[in-house]
């Protein structure tokens, strides 16, 4: 005998039982029964999207903040994030297992030394990266949209957000804002090692193309009271560069230009820096700026262009290469191997003189001059 509701209704199916469900770990070779291989749990750890989904909404919850203002059990977690306890509970047991968070007593929590890097207040704060309400963290969501970067060869941030980067980032004060103080925490190390290491012996002006709120220009200034520079930049990091420049005393030797790289430059100089400007352009409208940068060389001049130069193409660098499909999808931009820099400086009739040791992230000061004719 059975019961009414366990026999299918006519023209209806019963949807299958999932008797064991398995997790990612148990996955097995389809028509076999083995454990999976390293390889596969190597493959499955790789393609999981809920650790990296999972650290983005703890940085958005602002979890580990709470936690370091003394706030560890659950119910008040969930009080203060305004979330559901047993789905606030289910997501820290994951971060948990992941050895972001730590729980010392049950329902109660606290940050491990990579937990506490998802602080908005911490000195090495990575939350930039993957708050979806800071720039960059906003921009990795379009990555859903990769296949599509890969179809085309161009940018799709427009298709999930409805407009360009770049226009997002002019128009929205608090999400620009974001973004220039983000790029400004991890540049200054490399710009105070260019500042440090790099031969200004003899330089009299430096001109900096695109150089956003100043703070290459700035660095060198300060570290070299003999030489002079402009700053040639859109009106909006243009203004924040002339308060900079005179917050640091700086406004008698640096002059600041609101212009397009895109346009012939207004002054010339001995030596001319582009600081991770030519990654979010295409080949095209990189030689476009490279060009006008040499047009604006002094005789014997140099045009020293700060980016990542992988040398490895045989094994490239999963941070380079992860990064270079961000700048596809954010903006279709990219970054180069080195023998790319050498294509393109060719191609706007310059050469690679020298090239830096890396410097922090990978960064390298690749050393432009004219071709001889």
């Amino acid at each position: 005998m059975t019961r009414d509701h366990d026999v299918p209704r006519q023209g209806t199916r019963r949807p299958p039982r999932l008797e064991n469900p398995l997790s990612t770990d148990e996955l097995t070779t389809p028509g076999t029964t083995a454990e999976p291989g390293q390889e596969a749990a190597a493959l499955m750890r790789l393609g999981d999207l809920v650790t990296p989904m999972s650290l983005r909404v703890a940085a958005s919850l602002r979890l580990v903040d709470h936690l370091r203002d003394g706030v560890h059990d659950l119910e008040s977690l969930a009080r203060l994030t305004g979330t559901h306890q047993d789905a606030l509970r289910r997501l820290i047991r994951h971060l948990v297992a992941i050895e972001v968070l730590a729980e010392p007593t049950p329902e109660h929590y606290a940050p491990t030394a990579v937990g506490e890097l998802l602080a908005h207040g911490h000195p090495a704060s990575q939350v930039g990266w993957l708050d979806p309400a800071h720039m960059i963290g906003r921009a990795d969501l379009a990555l859903v949209h990769l296949a599509a970067a890969v179809r085309s060869g161009g940018a799709v941030y427009e298709r999930q957000y409805g407009r360009p980067f770049w226009d997002e980032v002019s128009a929205d004060p608090v999400l620009g804002a974001t973004f220039y103080d983000l790029m400004a925490h991890g540049q200054k190390v490399i710009f105070d090692e260019v500042a440090r290491r790099h031969d200004w012996a003899g330089v009299r002006h430096v001109l900096d193309v695109g150089g956003a709120d100043g703070d290459l220009l700035s660095t060198v200034l300060a570290a070299r009271a003999e030489i002079r520079g402009t700053l040639v930049e859109l009106p909006g990091p243009a203004a924040r560069a002339r308060a900079k420049f005179a917050d640091a005393g700086l406004s008698g030797r640096a002059e600041v230009v609101a212009g397009s790289f895109f346009d012939p430059l207004p002054v010339s100089s001995d030596v001319i820096t582009l600081s991770f400007v030519l990654h979010n352009w295409s080949d095209e409208d990189a030689v476009r700026i490279l060009r006008n940068c040499g047009a604006a060389l002094e005789q014997g001049g140099t045009l020293l262009v700060i980016e990542r130069a992988d040398d490895s193409p045989a094994k490239p660098e999963p941070g380079f290469t992860s990064g270079d499909l961000r700048m596809l999808a954010y903006i279709g931009g990219r970054e180069r191997t080195y023998d790319e820099w050498r294509e393109l400086a060719r191609t706007a009739g310059m050469a690679i003189d020298s090239v830096s040791p890396a410097l922090a992230y990978g960064a390298r000061v690749l050393t432009l001059v004219g071709s001889p004719a």
